[in-house]
This record gives C-alpha cells, sequence and structure tokens, in this order.
C-alpha cells in the first residue's frame, strides 16, 4: 500500500511539475529592459535611443532604461551587452565607428561579429564637406587644386582616429590622389569648431553638429559624401556627382542584442520599433536631429553589418590607421 501511495505521488509531482514550470514562464517581457548608450549623453545614437524608448515601453508593456556607457569608441558599452544574458532584457545601441574599431585594437574583449545580434537598424547619418565663412575655396574643386598645388598644406579637422570624419577624408585623398593632413581632436565638436575657426580648410562632419553653423553662416557646405543628395540639403552636390565615385559613406545607428537571443524575442522586438519608426511624429523627430529615418530588419541589417566590418576594415588596414 505504501508503495502504491508512493507512486502515485510520484506520477502526480510529474504532472504538476511542468504545470507550475509553464505558469512561471512568463511572456515575454516581463521585467524592465535596458537600452545600453556606449556615448555620452546627447550623441546621435543616444538621441535616437531616447527618441524610441518611451514609445517602446508603452508598446512592451515594461519600462525601457537607457544606460549610458562610454568610453574606448564603444567598447565599454558594448562589452556589456555582449556579455549580458541572451533573454532580450539587454540591448545595444550601435553605430558606424563601432564596426572600425575592432580593426583599430589589436586585442578586444568581445568578438564584434560573433557576440552581438543585430535587432533593427532605424536612421542614417550623412556627412558634409565644410569650410570656414572666410575660406578662399568655395567648392569641392577648389579644395582639389589646394592640396595639389601644396601638397600636404591642406588640413582637415576629425574626432579622432578611425571616426567617420577621418574616414571620409581618407576615402578623398585616396580617390583625389592628393596629400591632405588629418588633425585628430578629442571629440566632434572640437573637430567641428576647429572647422569654424579656421585652424583646419576642412571637416567633413554629421549634419546635425555641423547644421547650425552652416544657417548662420559661420561654415560653408561644398559636398556631402552620402551615396545620393540629402533631404536637408537638396542643391549640395555628392562626391559621386562631382567625380569621386569611391567617396561614399554615411554612418547609422541600430540597435543590437547578445547573440543568441531567441529569435522570436528578436522578432518582437523589431516588429515594435518597425511600428514606432513608421510614425510621423517620430520621423520628423529623427529628421530634426540631422538623421533620415531607416527600416532594416535583423537579417537586412546583419547583412549591412558584415559588409560594413568588410569595407572599413579594408581601408583601415590599406592606410595603416592606428588608434589614438
Amino acid at each position: 500500500m505504501n508503495r502504491r501511495l508512493l507512486a502515485a505521488v510520484a506520477i502526480a509531482g510529474m504532472v504538476v511539475a511542468p504545470a507550475a514550470h509553464s505558469e512561471d514562464a512568463a511572456p515575454y517581457p516581463a521585467r524592465p529592459i535596458r537600452v545600453i548608450s556606449p556615448s555620452t549623453a546627447g550623441s546621435p545614437g543616444d538621441l535616437v535611443a531616447r527618441v524610441i524608448n518611451d514609445r517602446l515601453a508603452a508598446a512592451l508593456g515594461q519600462p525601457v532604461v537607457v544606460d549610458n556607457r562610454p568610453g574606448a569608441t564603444g567598447i565599454i558599452g558594448l562589452n556589456t551587452v555582449a556579455k549580458s544574458a541572451a533573454d532580450g532584457y539587454t540591448l545595444g545601441v550601435m553605430s558606424m565607428p563601432h564596426v572600425v574599431v575592432p580593426n583599430l585594437v589589436s586585442k578586444m574583449p568581445f568578438d564584434t561579429e560573433a557576440d552581438l545580434a543585430a535587432v533593427a537598424l532605424v536612421a542614417w547619418s550623412y556627412n558634409v564637406l565644410t569650410v570656414p565663412a572666410s575660406s578662399r575655396l568655395n567648392s569641392l574643386a577648389d579644395v582639389i587644386a589646394a592640396a595639389k598645388a601644396k601638397p600636404g598644406a591642406v588640413k582637415y579637422s576629425s574626432g579622432g582616429n578611425g571616426t567617420p570624419s577621418h574616414l571620409a577624408g581618407e576615402l578623398l585623398r585616396r580617390e583625389a590622389s592628393v596629400d591632405i593632413t588629418h588633425v585628430p581632436y578629442k571629440g566632434g565638436a572640437l573637430a567641428v569648431l576647429a572647422a569654424v575657426s579656421g585652424e583646419v580648410e576642412f571637416v567633413v562632419g554629421p549634419i546635425g553638429p555641423l547644421s547650425s553653423h552652416v544657417k548662420s553662416g559661420r561654415l560653408r557646405a561644398l559636398a556631402t559624401s552620402s551615396p545620393q543628395r540629402i533631404a536637408a540639403y537638396p542643391e549640395l552636390p555628392t562626391f559621386v556627382e562631382l567625380g569621386y565615385p569611391g567617396v561614399h559613406m554615411r554612418d547609422w545607428q541600430g540597435f543590437v542584442a547578445p547573440a543568441r537571443t531567441p529569435a522570436n524575442v528578436i522578432a518582437r522586438l523589431h516588429g515594435e520599433i518597425a511600428k514606432i519608426t513608421a510614425l510621423p511624429e517620430v520621423k520628423q523627430r529623427i529628421e530634426s536631429l540631422g538623421l533620415e529615418p531607416a527600416a532594416m530588419g535583423p537579417k537586412e541589417f546583419e547583412v549591412h553589418l558584415r559588409s560594413e566590418f568588410r569595407k572599413w576594415g579594408k581601408l583601415v588596414r590599406d592606410a595603416g590607421i592606428k588608434a589614438d
């Protein structure tokens, strides 16, 4: 009798245990989500995350908190993402410099390609070549002519080695076969001020930080490195139009998750983010930041990431660019 009772209890336990487990497995998300911005507050990626996070929280029914972890060109913040549990409760903001930095640093604490999973690319950022208002250089042709007349004398600024501004200058140097001098500053804001003050002949910088200076007349825009003309400056020609087809680039901002995050979780996140970025007021807000809304899903974004790794890695190696 005792043996029969024990057997009955054991069978009941086997039946009840899965039921209890299913009750504990709450549908995603069941707790707050953290979005790590690997840069300072106010950077393009940080601003995009903050435009989206409140609406994402409402859509998911859980708080979505932006956590700034700046340092080492994004390595510190994205390392936190890569080392987090692959459960959808930690996301990261990624942009173009973050696929360049592995080619500049000899030892990374994580594998950018293998340890991060694409979720959604939400915005493009375009670069514009500008010169000081007092400059006698009134066109890209003038810049090239000045560089050829005095090799090494024409200087351009950037926010540091391997930044989009630096890489755009390297593309121009290579495509136009000119000797121009790169002057790295500690951050994009100082690079822009160097151009405004006339310390350098030009800067190829993102529209957002440059726009106010262009509108005020302190800087003059000559060309954009965008693959096509940009809505904010429709009269501005591209480098491609001006005869330099190899000078085209655009920064971007997107969301990533730890590798091995379940596909259904990534699909849920992408679906909600896509709905948010399609809202007219969100598009308008993104455009007001000097960016252009984008709508890449996980698969397309992953292909884009791999393409960017190869493209900029080759340029860094060919140009011999090293970390600051």
